[in-house]
C-alpha cells in the first residue's frame, strides 16, 4: 500500500495555484480537491478576471472535481484550501461534502469558522496547515495595494 501524502504536500500544491492568482493581480487564493491520491480539480481566485463574484478558489476546484467525478459530491475528498474559507465557499462546501477541508491561513474578518454549524456534520476541518506562507502571499499581497 502506497502511504498518502502529507498535508504540507498539498497544501503546497494549493499554494502554487495562489500563486497563478498573484500573476493576474488576483487575491492570492488557491484550492485544490484530492482523491485517492491525486488532484482531480484545482482553483485559484478569478472574480477579477471573470468579473463574478462567485470565482473563488474553493468554487473553481470544486466544479472541476465534480466534473472529472461525474459527481456533485465529493464525499472521500479532501480540499485544501490557502486561505479559510468565506460563508459563500462554505456554503457550497457543505453542499459538496468532502471528508476534510483542510486550510492554512486564518480569516478573522470573513472565514465561515466564525459560525457554529455552517459546515456538513461529516466534514473534518483542520487549520493551520503552513498558516506562516499561505498568510505571508496574502499580506504581501495586500501591503502592495495600499
Amino acid at each position: 500500500m502506497i502511504a498518502e501524502k502529507p498535508d504540507e504536500f498539498w497544501m503546497n500544491k494549493a499554494l502554487d495555484e495562489a500563486k497563478m492568482a498573484l500573476e493576474k493581480d488576483e487575491v492570492p487564493v488557491g484550492a485544490i480537491v484530492i482523491y485517492k491520491d491525486q488532484i482531480i480539480g484545482r482553483g485559484h481566485n478569478l472574480t477579477e478576471s471573470f468579473t463574478d463574484v462567485t470565482a473563488h478558489a474553493e468554487i473553481q476546484a470544486i466544479t472541476a472535481a465534480s466534473n472529472t467525478l461525474g459527481s456533485k459530491f465529493l464525499d472521500e475528498c479532501k480540499v485544501y484550501v490557502t486561505l479559510e474559507p468565506c460563508t459563500m465557499c462554505a456554503g457550497a462546501l457543505y453542499w459538496a461534502r468532502p471528508a476534510q477541508i483542510i486550510f492554512g491561513a486564518p480569516d478573522e474578518k470573513r472565514g465561515a469558522g466564525r459560525y457554529e454549524g455552517i459546515y456538513h456534520p461529516k466534514t473534518t476541518i483542520r487549520s493551520g496547515v503552513m498558516e506562516n506562507e499561505c498568510s505571508e502571499i496574502i499580506r504581501t499581497f495586500f501591503q502592495k495595494k495600499r
